[in-house]
C-alpha cells in the first residue's frame, strides 16, 4: 500500500473511532499549541480520548503537548480540542501532521481555530502578547498537498487568498473588545526547527514582513484551506526571536510564559468560541 493510500485508510479509520467515541462530534476544533493544553480543562461534560487509542494518530512528542482529543462544552456550545499536535520535526510525514484536519474535514467540522506558542519579531510585541494570525509566509513550510490531488478534500490548486476567515477574525476582535484582552494582529512565518532560529535568519524573516516566527500550524492551515473550513489561529508570543534581545532562547521559557497567560487566553477563547455562529 503506497502511502496515499495509506494516508486515506488511517483517515476514514481515525474518523470512525472518533464518531464511536465522541457523539454528536462538534462543528469547531482547536488545536492547543505549546503550553496552551490548560485551555481543555475548562471545559464541561468532557469526553476524553488519547491519540494512542486512535487508529493511523501519532504519538506526540513535544513538551507541552499532552496527546489527548477532547470534546466537551464552553458556555453551552461544543467543541473539540487536540490537546497538542505534531510537528515535522519530530520526524514525522506530512501526511501526518495534516491527517487531524482531514479526520476533522471528515467528521463535519466547519471551523477550525489554530493556536501556537512563537517567537516575537516585531518589537512593539512583548513576552506574553497574544496575536491573531492575519497572514502567513510558509515558504519554508514542507508542502501540505504535494502527490496526487485527492478531489474529496478539496481542489487540485487552493485559492490562499482568504487563509484565515474575515469572519473569525471580526468574531476575535469583538471578543478582545469585550474582554479588554489585548489582540495583536500579524503575519505568522514557518520555521522547520527544531532548532530555533539564528539572528540573521530573523532579520531575514522581518525583511519579508514576519511579525512573528514557529514551528508549525501552516501545513493545518493549508489542509484546512483546501477543505473549505474557515480558520483562525492566535499565537502566544512566548519568547522573544533570536537577535531581538541579546539571550539565549530556552524552551522552559516558552511552557513558563505559556502558563502565565494561560487565564487570558482561556477566557479570549471562550469568548470567541460563545460568538462563532452555529
Amino acid at each position: 500500500m503506497d502511502r496515499f493510500s495509506k494516508h486515506l485508510q488511517n483517515i476514514a479509520s481515525a474518523a470512525e473511532y472518533i464518531k464511536k467515541r465522541i457523539d454528536p462530534v462538534p462543528d469547531i476544533a482547536i488545536v492547543l499549541g505549546s503550553g496552551l493544553g490548560p485551555f481543555a480543562g475548562a471545559l464541561k461534560n468532557a469526553q476524553t480520548v488519547p491519540y494512542s487509542e486512535i487508529p493511523g494518530f501519532l504519538r506526540s512528542t513535544a513538551p507541552g503537548h499532552e496527546g489527548l482529543l477532547i470534546a466537551g462544552e464552553i458556555d453551552g456550545r461544543r467543541v473539540l480540542c487536540m490537546q497538542g499536535r505534531f510537528h515535522c520535526y519530530e520526524g514525522y510525514d506530512i501526511l501526518d501532521i495534516i491527517l487531524p484536519v482531514r479526520v476533522f474535514q471528515t467528521l463535519g467540522v466547519r471551523y477550525l481555530i489554530l493556536t501556537n506558542a512563537s517567537g516575537g519579531i516585531n518589537p512593539d510585541f512583548s513576552q506574553g502578547a497574544l496575536m491573531m494570525i492575519r497572514d502567513h509566509i510558509g515558504l519554508f513550510a514542507p508542502p501540505a498537498l504535494w502527490g496526487p490531488n485527492m478531489e474529496q478534500f478539496g481542489p487540485r490548486f487552493p485559492d490562499m487568498t482568504r487563509a484565515y476567515s474575515r469572519e473569525l477574525f471580526e468574531v476575535a476582535r469583538r471578543a478582545s473588545e469585550s474582554t479588554g484582552i489585548r489582540l495583536f494582529e500579524g503575519v505568522y512565518a514557518y520555521a522547520p526547527g527544531a532548532q530555533y532560529e539564528t539572528p540573521a535568519e530573523i532579520r531575514a524573516l522581518a525583511v519579508l514582513g514576519a511579525d512573528a516566527v514557529g514551528m508549525s500550524t501552516v501545513p493545518e492551515v493549508v489542509a484546512a484551506r483546501h477543505a473549505g473550513m474557515s480558520v483562525l489561529a492566535i499565537s502566544c508570543i512566548t519568547n522573544m526571536a533570536a537577535g531581538i534581545i541579546d539571550r539565549e532562547l530556552d524552551h522552559n521559557e516558552v511552557l513558563e510564559v505559556s502558563k502565565r497567560v494561560s487565564y487570558d487566553f482561556s477566557r479570549l477563547m471562550a469568548e470567541i468560541i460563545k460568538n462563532i455562529k452555529p
